[in-house]
């Protein structure tokens, strides 16, 4: 028999068009933000027409400042604790070294809500204690004289005296501050080595090196890492509550215990932590994309 005509055999093969083109744009269309927009809108007009929504959000919605301040400057001092934290976990001083990688492997084997209990009620009032010590050294010392307004400040100071908003903030901080320095020391660890040695045979000390060589190269790197983390601190928040701290979770639970209406303030209370984690999201996503164009 003769053989097939191969033109006939690669006509037969082509996928046949279907009634509708744009079928297979449809698969691509991100149907789960569609269903997240359609129930924000549901929302939206809940809490717009609905008085018990309209009661919820009322009460519940002075939390979101309480939340973000906290989680902002929480972030910002754990940025400080991981970068130098980080420097420790890379160093090559023993002590150092050491130091650094007991705080980071201990803190990231704790849960964050024991963190926040512990920095708020043990390491709180041990460094308020520190505190009026050091202040009582000031007083009894002669030629510490000049500092004797310090002194009685410290002296004076009381574990009252540092609010429930001040503990969160600062077990937060702790806690994410262990995070913070693994990211750092890999994206200070991605960079050639040979970046170091060269800054350093051009006169530069090893800070001056870091400063203006390393740091400007990996921030490229640990950016989107760090905005993934200030997301997750955004939702790890809401266990600052523990502490009565007013965040949106703490309205949240006093609005159920004041109104019995736990469809409407719960939410209320997802929609608006939603709304925040989604718009996060996107600016990190945004700062991805940038950051890839600017390397081409």
């Amino acid at each position: 028999m003769p053989d097939s005509n191969p033109t006939i055999e690669k006509a037969s093969e082509r996928k046949i068009p279907g009634l509708f083109p744009t079928a297979a744009r449809l698969k691509t269309l991100p149907w789960w933000a569609l269903v997240v927009l359609l129930l924000g809108i549901s929302l939206v007009y809940a809490i717009t027409s609905i008085p018990s929504y309209q009661d919820a959000f009322e009460f519940i919605a002075p939390g979101l400042r309480v939340t973000f301040i906290a989680s902002v400057s929480a972030f910002g001092i754990a940025l400080v604790i991981g970068l130098v934290v980080g420097l420790g976990r890379i160093s090559s001083n023993v002590v150092a070294y050491n130091l650094a990688t007991f705080y980071v492997e201990v803190v990231r084997g704790i849960p964050m809500i024991v963190i926040i209990i512990y920095v708020a009620f043990v390491l709180v009032p041990i460094v308020v204690g520190g505190m009026n010590g050091l202040g009582h050294l000031i007083l009894s010392t002669p030629w510490l004289a000049f500092l004797h307004g310090m002194g009685e400040n410290l002296y004076s100071m009381s574990v009252q005296d540092i609010d429930s908003m001040a503990r969160a903030i600062a077990g937060l901080a702790f806690g994410f501050g262990a995070y913070e320095a693994e990211v750092f020391r890999a994206g200070i660890q991605s960079i050639e080595k040979g970046q170091m040695e060269a800054a350093r045979s051009l006169g530069m000390s090893y800070f001056q090196a870091m400063r203006h060589v390393i740091l400007p190269q990996a921030i490229r790197v640990i950016l989107p890492p760090l905005g993934n983390d200030f997301i997750a601190m955004l939702k790890d928040s809401s266990l600052i509550s523990v502490l009565a701290v007013r965040d949106l979770t703490q309205l949240g639970k006093l609005n159920r215990s004041r109104t019995f209406r736990t469809f409407e303030t719960w939410n209320t209370v997802t929609y608006l932590y939603l709304s925040m984690t989604l718009l996060g999201s996107m600016a990190v996503k945004w700062l991805e994309r940038k950051f890839k164009s600017g390397d081409r």
